[in-house]
């Protein structure tokens, strides 16, 4: 990979994983509604999943330059 997109790409994962993980906490310590329509069970983990999936592409992304 490019040392050019590859940060920015690692840029964005990282910033889109933090944000994601730290605006479901917060909806999750309120107890409000992590999405529209979805079961709380269902969708926090799923948030955090995907939350975690991004933050380990970036790193991926940051191990490659």
């Amino acid at each position: 990979m490019e040392r050019g997109p590859a940060i920015f790409a690692a840029a964005v994962f990282l910033l889109f994983g933090t944000a994601l993980l730290v605006w479901t906490g917060a909806r999750a310590w309120h107890r409000a509604p992590v999405a529209e329509g979805a079961r709380p069970v269902v969708a926090v983990p799923l948030a955090v999943l995907a939350g975690a999936g991004s933050l380990a592409l970036g790193v991926w992304c940051l191990q490659h330059i």
